[in-house]
């Protein structure tokens, strides 16, 4: 019973898998709003019913990947070392990721990424549904903030707060990539403006929210 669920689980999650390849392959060629839902389940050999089990929206085929990282900010506050606070935790996290070029900063110039993202924000209906996912990232990290003790209406200013800041920093990235800076320009840039933006957060909440995490 055991085996034949694991089976059943594994060839849904290949399914998932193939039917976001293959819309992506089909928007990054033709355009998102050029490529109706039946174009990709065909392409995919699956049916509309399907593909809707497994998507519910056309959206969702190019933005399911950002449910990976709904968590991350909760994640990185509630795991955070000693002497860190909220702020410092993800400026920490956010300046390593700049270093490492990972795609979430938007300083990533990997072709792939680039034509992601250029489809990402040049599609409109993609930046209305990507409101959904950080909708959630900002509860999720509120979640985290009232767990030690902040009230809740300040724990969802101070979450909504970092959240656009992550997600702007990334997209001001992603603009200086895609008009031709490279990665290597950008990045000193970029860590200054990160640098900015926390600092403009940490004045006031990490002053009037937590204090640093101290050994127990």
């Amino acid at each position: 019973m055991d085996n034949t669920t694991g089976l059943r689980e594994s060839k849904k999650l290949r399914t998932r898998r193939l039917l976001a390849a293959t819309a992506l392959e089909l928007f990054l060629e033709r355009g998102f709003d050029a490529v109706s839902v039946a174009d990709v389940a065909a392409a995919a050999e699956v049916s509309k019913p399907t593909l809707f089990r497994y998507y519910p929206s056309k959206e969702d085929l190019v933005l399911d990947r950002f449910a990976d990282h709904q968590d991350e900010a909760a994640r990185i506050v509630r795991d955070r070392d000693t002497g860190l606070t909220p702020v410092g935790a993800l400026r920490a996290h956010f300046l390593a990721a700049l270093a490492e070029h990972d795609p979430i900063t938007g300083l990533c110039d990997h072709p792939d990424v680039l034509a992601f993202q250029g489809l990402l924000y040049s599609t409109t209906s993609l930046e209305a549904r990507i409101a959904h996912y950080t909708a959630r990232e900002v509860e999720l990290l509120a979640a985290a903030l009232e767990a030690e003790s902040v009230p809740p209406l300040p724990a969802r200013l101070a979450a909504a707060h970092l959240v656009a800041v992550r997600h702007e920093l990334g997209r001001e990235n992603w603009r200086r990539l895609a008009a031709g800076a490279t990665v290597d320009e950008v990045h000193p840039v970029a860590v200054a403006e990160a640098d900015q933006a926390f600092d403009m957060l940490a004045d006031g909440f990490d002053r009037t929210l937590l204090p640093p995490r101290r050994p127990s």
